[in-house]
């Protein structure tokens, strides 16, 4: 009897086995609409919000040309989709998949040349939108980040009565973040990462803060940030392009994977040291 019993646990075991090893693990996938095509022209401002009235449609827009709503009113004329039907994700350039960050649980990029950002979650683009880095003079680094604290409001270091909105520092000591200022198309920032309020709302709950053990001991940091590539100040701005090329832009998966994959391990060990300490929460 006892030896039927073994049998029968050892095959329950190794089935159960056998079925953990089935198991498949089902990306999330955001639906999104697509639009029938993707070209672009120019339009004159005034005329074309003279026929405008769809809220969405006036996001991509101001998304297309990096830009407020106050300061694309000023702009003579605009870079505007010919149909404006689909999700934002689609006017711009990040790729919907990387399968290099199916292990990073979250993950932000802000890409320079194509005043861009967008995060992912497993490998997926979940949010994108448009942004305004650093001016020539003060450039916003390049590099790998970790985003540390935040407060919904804060007072600007360059000017006390800059009053900064939804701010998420990622390099503490050179007091470099993102958060909701003015954005007049193009980089003008004295090295942070200007966005809408929308979207500086959006990484502000979305993000994680770090973990101290005291004021100068790290034990664990938050959602890693990679910021890359350069910006040609002395050119046309970038998406002027996209009139005469739609996909002048495009990030291919090839090159965010390029640029992840030098910090990779990093990531995933930060990664797991925060798995560890929200298991002992």
């Amino acid at each position: 009897m006892k030896k039927y019993l073994i049998v029968v646990i050892l095959g329950l075991t190794f089935w159960s086995c056998q079925q953990e090893k089935t198991v498949v693990v089902k990306k999330v996938v955001p639906e999104r609409r697509q639009p029938k095509a993707i070209t672009y022209q120019w339009q004159n401002t005034k005329d074309w919000l003279a026929k405008t009235s769809d809220s969405s449609a006036i996001d991509i827009a101001l998304a297309v040309n990096r830009t407020d709503k106050a300061n694309f009113i000023k702009m003579d004329s605009v870079v505007i989709p010919t149909d404006l039907t689909g999700d934002i994700a689609y006017y711009l350039p990040f790729p919907f998949e990387v399968k290099a960050l199916e292990e990073v649980n979250k993950i932000i990029f802000f890409s320079y040349p194509t005043q861009t950002f967008a995060t992912y979650e497993n490998g997926q683009l979940t949010y994108t939108g448009p942004t305004n880095m650093g001016r020539k003079k003060d450039q916003t680094p390049t590099g790998l980040f970790f985003t540390n604290w935040k407060a919904e409001e804060t007072t600007s270091t360059f000017n006390d009565e800059w009053d900064l909105k939804w701010n998420f520092n990622i390099a503490n000591k050179l007091g470099v973040g993102w958060h909701q200022y003015e954005l007049p198309g193009y980089p003008a920032s004295h090295s942070c990462l200007r966005l809408l309020e929308k979207d500086a709302q959006y990484l502000y709950d979305w993000a994680d803060q770090w973990v101290l053990l005291d004021d100068e001991t790290v034990s664990v940091k938050g959602t890693p940030v990679v910021i890359y590539g350069a910006y040609d100040f002395e050119a046309e701005k970038p998406w002027s392009q996209l009139v005469t090329n739609p996909k002048a832009l495009n990030t291919t998966e090839d090159e965010i994977t390029k640029q992840v994959t030098p910090f990779l391990k990093n990531i995933l060990v930060q990664q797991q040291k925060r798995v560890q300490y929200q298991g002992k929460k």
